[in-house]
């Protein structure tokens, strides 16, 4: 059984370009690829307006940024200063290559989220997207967190809902007990040498770990429908909008730092 961060590197960086043509695969010729920022109207759950007005103007750093995509938008909503930090090389080639393509000032740096290469009390905003699942010391993760942000900073982050992690997507069985958290390899791609190390955790294991390291938990939020027709196709087979219309496919969580 290896490291976890060590393996999910690797993952990334075998994955990086099959995941990243798939992710800018409905991209037009001549059209810049998708950068949502994940604090807009339309991002999962709306803005929180009365939490963060505005990203504009503010220092803002995304804990495992990937190929860039909420880093990138972030800065064209006008955010003063935005920095990345993931573990995989791969990824940053692709986040970097996304920043000169929209011509926005976002600087990535490879480093690991339990660990960050950055100041305390730099930032007044921190989000992570899809990455806290499979970060194995969750409550180093948030404390790291808490330490570069400034008093009142928010966190927000987004991880896939534990409640949908149980199901089987393609027959919607229950495969596994929500009591059955730890440790969890999922095999992304047979040719590759790397599987994805994830951690199964219960709602109530992230609010009571985002309290511990010093937050107020402002929202918790569990986006989606019940109609099957919201949800459009896609490429992941673990994305099924049968599924989804039933279940919640992401959790989202906004703290304050106290």
């Amino acid at each position: 059984m290896g490291d976890a961060r060590t393996e999910n590197r690797r993952l990334w960086d075998e994955w990086s370009d099959d995941f990243q043509a798939l992710w800018n695969a409905d991209t037009a010729d001549g059209d810049l690829p998708p950068a949502p920022c994940p604090f807009t109207a339309d991002a999962p759950g709306g803005s929180q307006p009365e939490i963060l007005p505005s990203v504009e103007g503010l220092d803002v750093v995304e804990l495992g940024c990937g190929g860039g995509q909420a880093s990138v938008g972030t800065a064209d909503e006008g955010a003063d200063r935005v920095v990345g930090v993931d573990v995989s090389s791969g990824q940053l080639a692709h986040a970097r290559k996304l920043r000169d393509l929209y011509g926005v000032d976002a600087r990535f740096v490879e480093g690991d989220v339990t660990h960050l290469p950055l100041a305390a009390d730099a930032f007044d905003v921190a989000f992570s997207g899809w990455v806290l699942q499979m970060v194995g010391d969750l409550e180093t993760c948030l404390t790291e967190a808490r330490r570069v942000l400034r008093d009142d900073g928010v966190l927000v982050f987004d991880v896939p809902h534990p409640f949908y992690e149980l199901f089987d997507p393609a027959s919607e069985a229950l495969e596994r007990s929500y009591h059955a958290t730890g440790r969890r390899e999922i095999t992304i791609d047979e040719d590759y040498e790397a599987d994805m190390v994830v951690f199964d955790r219960k709602v109530g294991d992230y609010h009571r770990a985002l309290v511990d390291a010093g937050f107020d938990v402002e929202r918790v939020l569990e986006p989606g429908s019940d109609d099957p027709d919201d949800y459009d196709d896609d490429p992941l087979e673990s994305n099924r909008p049968e599924l989804m219309a039933k279940i919640p496919r992401s959790l989202r969580f906004w703290a304050v730092a106290n």
